[in-house]
This record gives structure tokens, C-alpha cells and sequence, in this order.
């Protein structure tokens, strides 16, 4: 479980540009919750991301996950519990390196470093296997550079690589918006597929109001730092696409956008 609890957070402190995102937010994750978070620019969507990874502080409030303060913890040290997928495919994997170098890269995460191959070649079965799972013929490319491969093949092994050892909670940063609508399907189906199968806690920033309601037990939407809409099982099952373009459309109007 994650908790935000009285996070405040500014922008611009001390000058004419201050503004404040965060004040008095609070917010519990609770075991097991795939959460989709949607919202307009600036709502506070990717900023509730980096607070959770670290990448940002907050003024003011604690993040407790699983009982153990980690406000300070820095954001290296977070990576250990929490998996990030970005939406830039190019952010989750080595371009320069092979499948089986970035597999193997992902296979010693928090593992010391030695003098040693990087690459363990008795793992190459297991990684094959791990790619043959995604149904993209990459467990036949291994030797291929990541950065010759398409966005989609590239985000799916970011999703693979970063599940790859134990995490307590996965953070999925917008990780279709850059991908065409076919290849934006299958990451989907692969994403419930790897949450539901490793049982990982997961939050999702994303801009399809689909998936917000096709996927998760929970629907989140956030406007200037608030979460306005927060439905869960049955409620947000009763959801659909047309009542969030409803609300959407009132916070338009009420805003003067």
C-alpha cells in the first residue's frame, strides 16, 4: 500500500511564477489496486507519478509504502521497490545495446558488480522465453539492437524488463500515447496480462479514456492537484467513456476553457 498523506507542493517558489500544484493532497494505494489516473494538462497527473518515484519533492506531507516512510528516500533507492514504463519508448531500454544485453542488464538490477560478464549466457533460454511470451518473434532478435526496433516492440520489452525482478508497485507514465492505435492495443492486452499475472499494484497516467475504463479496478481523475472522480469496483464498472467527456466538458465550462 502507498499512502500520500498532506503533501503540499509548489512550482516557483519565491518568484512572481509561484504556483501551487499540491495542498493538503492525500491519497492511499491500496494492495493489489490497478489504478487509471486521467486528466487535463497541468492537473497534477505526472506530478503524482514523480512524487510516488522520487524524481520530485514535496513541501510539505509524507510517502509511506508499506508502513516504511521513503519522503527522503532517494529516487535510486525507490527504484529497487517501484518499476517505472515511460512514455518515450526509448526511455525504458539501451538503444546502443542488443535484446539479450538490455535482458541481462534488467536479469542484475540491485545485484553488486563484479568483474564479470554482464551477459549470463545460461539465462538465454529463460529470456527467450520471457520474449516469446509477447507474441512479437523477439526471442529470434536477440542479438539485434533495441534502437533498430519499432516503439512497440521496444515498449514491450520495457514492460518485460522492468517486471523482470520483484517490485511491489508499477507506475505506467502515459506508455501508449507515442505508439500507433494497433500497437497501443497490443501493449495494453500485454500490460493487464503482466499485472494480473504478477499480481503488482499499478498505477497508470493516461489520456485514453478507454482504457481508463476498459482496465483497472479504479478510475481516478485529477483536476488542479484535486482528485475530483475517485470510483472503485462496481462504481467505476458503471462508468463509461461518455459520462468522463461529461465531466470534462463541465470542468471546461467551468473554467472558462
Amino acid at each position: 500500500m502507498i499512502e500520500l498523506q498532506h503533501i503540499d507542493k509548489y512550482y516557483n517558489i519565491g518568484t512572481v511564477n509561484e504556483v501551487c500544484l499540491f495542498k493538503d493532497f492525500n491519497l492511499t494505494i491500496h494492495d493489489g489496486d490497478f489504478i487509471s489516473v486521467i486528466g487535463s494538462n497541468g492537473s497534477g497527473k505526472t506530478s503524482l507519478l514523480n512524487l510516488i518515484c522520487g524524481s520530485l519533492g514535496a513541501e510539505a506531507g509524507k510517502i509511506i509504502l508499506n508502513g516504511e516512510d521513503i519522503t527522503r528516500q532517494k529516487e535510486y533507492v525507490r527504484q529497487r521497490k517501484i518499476g517505472r514504463v515511460y512514455q518515450d519508448p526509448a526511455m525504458g531500454t539501451c538503444p546502443s545495446m542488443t535484446i539479450l544485453e538490455n535482458m541481462s542488464l534488467a536479469d542484475n538490477k540491485g545485484k553488486p558488480f563484479g568483474l564479470g560478464f554482464g551477459t549470463n549466457r545460461k539465462r538465454v533460454s529463460y529470456y527467450r522465453e520471457l520474449l516469446s511470451q509477447l507474441g512479437l518473434g523477439l526471442e529470434d532478435m536477440m542479438g539485434s539492437k533495441v534502437g533498430s526496433l519499432s516503439g512497440g516492440q521496444r515498449q514491450a520489452i520495457a514492460l518485460l524488463m522492468i517486471t523482470m525482478t520483484p517490485i511491489e508497485f508499477l507506475i505506467l507514465d502515459e506508455h501508449t500515447a507515442a505508439l500507433d492505435p494497433k500497437t497501443a492495443e497490443l501493449i495494453m492486452k500485454l500490460t493487464d496480462k503482466v499485472v494480473r499475472e504478477k499480481k503488482l499494484t499499478t498505477i497508470m497516467v493516461t489520456h485514453n479514456l478507454r482504457y481508463a475504463v476498459e482496465y483497472g479496478n479504479r478510475l481516478i481523475m485529477m483536476h488542479q492537484g484535486e482528485a475530483i472522480v475517485d470510483k472503485a469496483g462496481e462504481d467505476k464498472d458503471n462508468l463509461d467513456v461518455d459520462d468522463l467527456l461529461d465531466r470534462f466538458n463541465q470542468i471546461s465550462i467551468e473554467t472558462g476553457n
